[in-house]
């Protein structure tokens, strides 16, 4: 496995070697460890409702929350010279707004032994940093965006990740990240390691192959977990200058790895496969229809979580579920809409269906379930409150069986508003 991980890295280096390399690299164009810095800090308030319509009596039938959260991040430039070096941090506060005990659990805010949320929450981390050329090497706290190890940012603060990350841009067009992790904090809490993660080690990359046409391959550990690989390809076709077409494929192959804490739905190792693949077509400049179709195949679930909440790169991975069980299809149909062709920039609307059979689930092996998410988001252009956005989001979710998620009817709405600030 090692030889063949390797192997195709280097592939994709040899495939990149007629790419003119870049003339200048980004440490020889460095101004400084302060005159490259940047601080911002995003202010997020998010209100959230989820109503379980037909849970039974005596169970939570809504949980329904409001807080107003701060993300301040301070990115240093880097030194000059042939190495620089610099300096991350990250500051997160969480304040609630408005919830109660039997409205609680959101995933918004820690939740103490009598089911209360807690009025606040915060944490501090920092990462240094070295850069060589266009490879830059950082330890520490970090986000991390690769489709083996990603953290999440879907509610009011998003999670952390500690330890080692190595990008290299070297070679125009082609990307390798490689990582090794020791610890992921939730959205929702700030003690160390809160979703116990083991240790994730991954390596990959991707390269553009033409202005159209990209690929990427990327291979993860993550101890007594799982090992995954994945890749994708993305292909864009331009019809016209307002029409297009863009075609993306998704995969994973994941199979249990050490302990196997994570295990298919009959007690097996995972041996699974989950791969996707969508359409859009762009036409009139301000309208997209994508149609999608995601399939698992195997044993077990696509299972995720303990390696970043956003490690799911698949089409039908939408606001309420993944559609991700044993044996799971899915087909999706969505359409966007953006104003700014008809005088109204900065507005878009959004609205999607998935459906989903044939999942193993518990008592069935023919699970069905559907979504529909409707979303529509303005952000401002000009003036005081410039990239001010403001989302409205609604799903619906049923499920005939009701084995997902503990409720067969759920109704959720979400109201985010995001306000960057950019002091430095």
């Amino acid at each position: 496995m090692r030889v063949m991980k390797w192997s195709m890295i280097a592939l994709a280096v040899a495939a990149a070697g007629s790419t003119q390399m870049a003339a200048a690299s980004s440490q020889s164009e460095s101004k400084g460890f302060v005159e490259d810095s940047n601080f911002g800090i995003n202010t997020r308030a998010l209100y959230f409702s989820r109503d379980f319509r037909n849970n039974p009596a005596g169970t939570q039938s809504r949980r329904e929350e409001t807080g107003l959260g701060f993300h301040a991040l301070f990115e240093s430039g880097f030194t000059q010279g042939p190495v620089g070096f610099g300096v991350d941090a990250i500051g997160l506060l969480g304040v609630k707004l408005d919830s109660g005990k039997s409205r609680s659990g959101t995933g918004m805010f820690p939740t103490g032994s009598d089911g209360r949320s807690a009025d606040d929450f915060s944490e501090a981390t920092g990462a240094v940093k070295m850069r060589v050329s266009d490879t830059v090497l950082k330890w520490g706290g970090q986000y991390t965006a690769v489709p083996v190890f990603a953290t999440d940012d879907s509610r009011l603060l998003p999670e952390v990740a500690e330890g080692f990350s190595l990008n290299s841009k070297e070679i125009n067009g082609l990307d390798l990240n490689a990582g090794h992790f020791t610890a992921l904090n939730a959205q929702d809490q700030t003690h160390h390691d809160s979703l116990n993660l083991t240790t994730t080690d991954f390596i990959g990359g991707s390269y553009a192959i033409t202005d159209g046409l990209s690929t990427s391959v990327y291979y993860a550990e993550t101890e007594d977990f799982w090992r995954k690989w994945y890749g994708n390809v993305n292909f864009s076709v331009p019809l016209a200058d307002d029409q297009g077409l863009v075609f993306d494929f998704n995969i994973y192959n994941t199979k249990s790895e050490g302990a196997a804490l994570y295990t298919a739905f009959d007690g097996d190792k995972l041996d699974n496969n989950a791969y996707s693949f969508s359409g859009a077509y762009t036409f009139l400049t301000a309208h997209t229809v994508t149609l999608a179709y995601q399939k698992v195949s195997g044993d077990g679930d696509y299972g995720y979580g303990v390696d970043g909440g956003g490690t799911i790169f698949l089409a039908n991975s939408v606001a309420r579920s993944d559609f991700n069980a044993e044996d799971e299809k899915s087909y999706q149909a969505r359409y966007d809409l953006n104003m700014a062709s008809y005088g109204v920039p900065g507005l878009s609307f959004m609205t999607r269906y998935v459906k989903g059979t044939d999942a193993n689930v518990a008592g069935t092996d023919d699970g069905k379930e559907w979504e529909r998410d409707i979303e529509a988001k303005y952000v401002v252009q000009e003036g005081p409150a410039k990239d001010l956005s403001l989302r409205l989001r609604q799903a619906t979710y049923r499920s005939g069986d009701g084995v997902y998620y503990g409720s067969p009817s759920i109704d959720e709405l979400r109201l985010i508003v995001n306000y960057p600030l950019n002091i430095l």
